[in-house]
């Protein structure tokens, strides 16, 4: 497994030590073969640990399959995936409602599976959408740029920005949840605020469009708890139109769609902007703009 990455102009000079310890989060026995193995190259030549890298040098890593042992899935159909966005490193697909982000049992085959088909080689969950949420999600294509993709998840640099139907009127155009979300314990299944033992979650939530009944909003992410998003609203009185767990009435289809992914590609600092589109989604928010229009 071989991969050459030009550093940007961007980044400073560093030491090579510093470029894959600190950089790319290569583990340390990794880079102990990368270095006992000479399998970094700086434009073409061997180098040493401590000379300086510099914006425009090509960097060249080579892995053996015993650095990353691939894991290996159940095939899955290619022709589920819809692409969005994909280099050498990520993909970035359209997930669709109802379909699991991965699997729970080793024999079952959700959409990571798909992707890796679709890939042709395994591939690595950067973060998940709930099954019943569609929308753009996020995968790693090799084990050596998954740290580096859940690096910049934790530090809240990669954004996702929700669309959400949700029951009632809002009061404000723009609102912020700081609630803290912990586990229910008589359905595990669900969660729920809890001040207490819960863990701090905030959600940025924006008015689109108010539809009488229901109102179509902009949620934002920045923290990734669990059901997040429809426990803030259903705990504030905008529950999720369809969801299962918090609507007192559900009906139709979650109304909940990751509608936009944003990062900086971790190797080029290149801004990646992708909108998902969605034929029910968008349907169904139509059918709701008619009824407000004809109360």
């Amino acid at each position: 497994m071989k991969f050459t990455i030009t550093i940007p102009a961007s980044l400073p000079s560093m030491t090579v030590k510093e470029l894959l310890e600190d950089q790319l989060l290569i583990p340390r026995k990794i880079r102990y073969f990368l270095r006992t193995n000479k399998h970094v190259l700086v434009n073409g030549e061997s180098t040493h640990w401590q000379n300086l890298v510099k914006p425009g040098d090509s960097i060249q890593l080579t892995f053996d399959k015993e650095d990353y042992l691939e894991k290996e899935l159940p095939a899955g159909q290619p022709s589920l995936v819809e692409e969005l966005y994909q280099d050498e490193h990520l993909i970035i697909v359209n997930k669709p409602k109802g379909m699991k982000s991965h699997a729970n049992e080793p024999t079952e085959v959700a959409l990571l599976n798909h992707v890796s088909s679709y890939v042709g080689q395994t591939c690595y969950v950067v973060h998940r959408l709930d099954k019943e949420t569609s929308g753009a999600i996020l995968f790693a294509k090799n084990p050596f740029v998954l740290p580096i993709l859940n690096r910049l998840l934790e530090n809240k640099e990669i954004a996702r920005e929700y669309w959400a139907l949700a029951q009632g009127k809002f009061p404000s155009k723009t609102i912020v949840y700081k609630d803290k979300i912990g586990r229910d314990r008589h359905d595990r299944r669900k969660r729920l605020v809890d001040p207490k033992k819960g863990l701090y979650a905030e959600t940025h939530v924006t008015r689109l469009k108010d539809f009488g009944k229901t109102t179509l909003v902009k949620c934002q992410l920045k923290t990734g708890r669990t059901h997040q998003i429809r426990v803030h609203l259903a705990h504030h009185g905008h529950p999720i139109v369809g969801d299962p767990l918090y609507h007192p009435q559900p009906q139709g289809r979650l109304m909940l769609h990751a509608h936009r992914l944003t990062l900086t590609h971790p190797f080029t600092l290149e801004t990646i902007n992708v909108e998902a589109p969605s034929k029910s989604f968008e349907a169904e928010i139509k059918r709701h703009r008619s009824k407000a229009r004809n109360r």
